[in-house]
C-alpha cells in the first residue's frame, strides 16, 4: 500500500469516526484551516521579534483591555455552560461517555465544546500582542507550547469527543481563565495597578492545581472500564504531566529561586 493510499484511508477513517453533529461547524469540517492557523502562528512567533527589532512598541492598550475583558466574559460563560450542561444531564466525574444524540442537552454540551476550541484560537492573539509590544521575554517555550497544543487538542476534542469526560478539562480550564484574564486586564491598565496584583503567585498555583486534577481525573478513568476513547484519556494524562513539569519549573524559577536570591547576603 503506497503512502497516498494510506493517507486517503486515514482521512476517510477520520471522517467516519468524527462527531456528525460538529464536523460541519466552523473550523471543524477539515483539519486544513487549523493547520494553516497553527503554522501561521509559528511563523509569527519566529519572524515577529525580528520584524519588531528596530521598531517602536505598538501601543495596544486600547485593544488589550477590552480583549482581556472579553475573554473574562467568555470564560465565565463557558464555565457556566459546562457546569449546567453537565449537572442537568446527570454527568458523572467517574466515567462519562459522550452523548452523540441531538437532544437539547447533548447539543448544548457540544456547542460549548466548540466555543472552548474557538477560544483557544482567539487566545493566540496573546502572543501577537506580546510581540507587537516588544515583550519578547513573555513568549517562552511554555507559552508557545501551551498555545500550539491547545488548538490541536481541542480541534480533536470538539470534532470527535464533544462532551463526555472531556467536559471536566474544559470546565476547569475555563474557571481558571476567568481569574487569569482578570489579572491581565488589571495589568494592562497601567503600572499603578501593580499593588492590586499581589495574587499572581496564587494564580500560578491554581494553574498547577488544575493540571494535577487532570492527571487524577484521567488517571482514574484509565484504571476502570469506561466507554470513552482511551486514547484521548492517555493523551490528556501525558499532556497534563508535561504542563506540570513546565509550569512547575516556571513556578520554581519565578518564586522559589527568586526568594532565595533575595535572602542571599
Amino acid at each position: 500500500m503506497d503512502v497516498v493510499t494510506k493517507i486517503k484511508r486515514l482521512h476517510e477513517w477520520s471522517i467516519e469516526v468524527s462527531d456528525p453533529r460538529t464536523d460541519k461547524w466552523l473550523l471543524l469540517s477539515s483539519p486544513l484551516p487549523v493547520a494553516v492557523i497553527f503554522f501561521l502562528y509559528l511563523f509569527v512567533v519566529r519572524i515577529g521579534p525580528t520584524f519588531m527589532k528596530y521598531r517602536q512598541p505598538v501601543p495596544l492598550k486600547w485593544i488589550i483591555i477590552p480583549y482581556n475583558l472579553g475573554l473574562v466574559v467568555l470564560s465565565a460563560y463557558m464555565f457556566y455552560e459546562f457546569l449546567m450542561s453537565a449537572v442537568l444531564a446527570g454527568y458523572s466525574l467517574r466515567c462519562q461517555p459522550v452523548d452523540y444524540s441531538t437532544s437539547p442537552l447533548a447539543l448544548r454540551m457540544a456547542s460549548v465544546c466548540w466555543w472552548f476550541f474557538f477560544s483557544k484560537v482567539i487566545e493566540l492573539l496573546d502572543t501577537v500582542f506580546f510581540i507587537l509590544r516588544k515583550k519578547d521575554r513573555q513568549v517562552t517555550f511554555l507559552h508557545v507550547y501551551h498555545h500550539c497544543s491547545m488548538i490541536i487538542n481541542w480541534y480533536l476534542g470538539a470534532r470527535y469527543v464533544a462532551g463526555g469526560q472531556s467536559f471536566f478539562v474544559a470546565m476547569l480550564n475555563s474557571f481558571i481563565h476567568i481569574f487569569m484574564y482578570s489579572y491581565y486586564t488589571l495589568a494592562a491598565i497601567g503600572p499603578h495597578m501593580q499593588k492590586y496584583l499581589w495574587w499572581k503567585r496564587y494564580l500560578t498555583t491554581m494553574q498547577l492545581m488544575q493540571f494535577f486534577a487532570f492527571v487524577v481525573h484521567t488517571g482514574y478513568n484509565l484504571l476502570i472500564d469506561c466507554d470513552f476513547p482511551r486514547g484521548y484519556n492517555i493523551a490528556v494524562f501525558l499532556y497534563a504531566i508535561s504542563l506540570i513539569v513546565l509550569f512547575g519549573n516556571f513556578f520554581s524559577r519565578t518564586y522559589i529561586d527568586k526568594k532565595k536570591r533575595e535572602h542571599l547576603p
